[in-house]
């Protein structure tokens, strides 16, 4: 006998078995077996079947509710990266990112000649569903610069994300008020928003080198020193972004602020 042709395949009770159709098998109870072993590809229409495996190396098998896919084994939850702008950009969301943290710190003031100090960049930190957003746009503001003694200096200007969030630049010394260090900027829009610090006022011979602008939420400000003249504005990069620039000695020049920062920290999940 060359062939055998049959239907179905049934125990003695003809309650259960396999019936043959088609080409296919189709079990009318549990198949239970102990080994599998697969030459070719497994296709079909259950949610049980494992998505085609090509292309996928080092990922993993993840539920959507509905089915399974595979996805980054890093794209669980957790930091996936940063990003920092210390000039105008834009922000893009990279893939599976769906949450972020971002900070944004105004511009400093610009300090002035007796001490007379800029006031710091205020901050703003927000966290962002971005699941639906594709793209921000990013501006960092640019500091106020330094002047010489009873003159205004530059206020600095306010660094945002998108309509997110913002944060406005530090006043420079003597801008508001005559011989005062300049006021803080602010933050406004974020789940924490911060006033930077404000800027010396007017100091004289006998200060011995206190001519301390604002600080940020980032950190401090220039050097100074007691008769080493135009001391911080020599050396007015010296200084964590969105701080006050410093106030010199004398009738000097004061330090420019320093330039603002946005700082974007990204998630999965």
């Amino acid at each position: 006998m060359s062939k055998l042709k049959v239907s179905a395949l049934k125990d003695l009770t003809g309650a259960q078995g396999f019936m043959l159709a088609g080409g296919g098998i189709t079990a009318t109870t549990t198949l239970t077996v102990s080994n599998i072993v697969i030459n070719g590809e497994i296709r079909g229409g259950s949610t049980y079947v494992v998505p085609p495996q090509g292309g996928n190396e080092g990922k993993a098998l993840r539920s959507t509710g509905s089915g399974y896919v595979w996805s980054e084994i890093s794209a669980g939850s957790g930091m996936r990266s940063m990003q920092v702008w210390t000039s105008n950009g834009t922000w893009t969301r990279p893939q599976e990112v769906t949450t972020i943290i971002v900070t944004v710190v105004g511009a400093g003031g610009g300090g002035s000649g007796e001490c007379e100090s800029g006031g710091a960049g205020g901050m703003s930190e927000r966290v962002i569903d971005v699941t639906n957003t594709s793209s921000v746009s990013v501006t960092v503001g640019n500091p106020g610069g330094g002047t010489g003694y009873s003159g205004c200096g530059g206020n600095g200007n306010t660094s945002s994300f998108g309509s997110y969030c913002s944060a406005s630049g530090g006043y420079g010394a003597n801008c508001r008020t005559q011989h005062a260090g300049g006021i803080g900027g602010n933050g406004s829009g974020g789940n924490l928003n911060v006033y930077g610090g404000g800027g010396n006022g007017h100091g004289s011979y006998w200060s011995f080198g206190n001519h301390t602008a604002g600080a940020s939420f980032i950190g401090g400000t220039q050097p100074s020193s007691h008769q080493q003249n135009n001391y911080a504005h020599r050396h007015q990069s010296h200084a964590a972004w969105g701080a006050g620039g410093n106030g010199a000695g004398y009738s000097n020049r004061g330090a420019r602020g320093r330039e603002g920062v946005v700082i974007v920290q990204e998630f999965f999940g």
